[in-house]
């Protein structure tokens, strides 16, 4: 491994690190249970960090929380968007993790096919 490769694993790690942590204007909680990893909550959760690096989005965090008692909705997911309701939703692939980055983080429109709670 060269110097190049290095500082470009680097690179990538500063940047997970960054949406994982801090104060964003977005914060994305994969449940990362038992059931929500057998039900692929990895992969969502790779998918939502790709997808926000992808484009470049410095004001999201993406976390992941334990067992929400919702274990046949799993992968469950929960947006927080600053001054909106909480959207929970449910059945979470990769692919929808894609589309709710790019219609409700970006765009603030919830993909209301996949919602399965609105907290206020």
């Amino acid at each position: 491994m060269n110097l190049e490769q290095l500082r470009k694993i680097r690179e990538r790690a500063a940047k997970e690190l960054n949406l994982r942590s801090g104060k964003a204007r977005v914060k994305v909680i994969v449940g990362m249970g038992t059931s929500g990893i057998a039900a692929g909550a990895r992969d969502v959760l790779a998918a939502f960090l790709d997808e926000i690096g992808k484009r470049e989005l410095t004001d999201i965090i993406v976390t992941q929380s334990g067992e929400r008692g919702l274990a046949s909705s799993e992968p469950v997911v929960e947006v927080h968007l600053e001054g909106k309701p909480t959207v929970v939703y449910g059945h979470v692939t990769p692919e929808l993790a894609r589309r709710i980055v790019s219609e409700h983080l970006v765009n603030g429109n919830p993909v209301t096919d996949h919602v399965i709670e609105v907290r206020e």
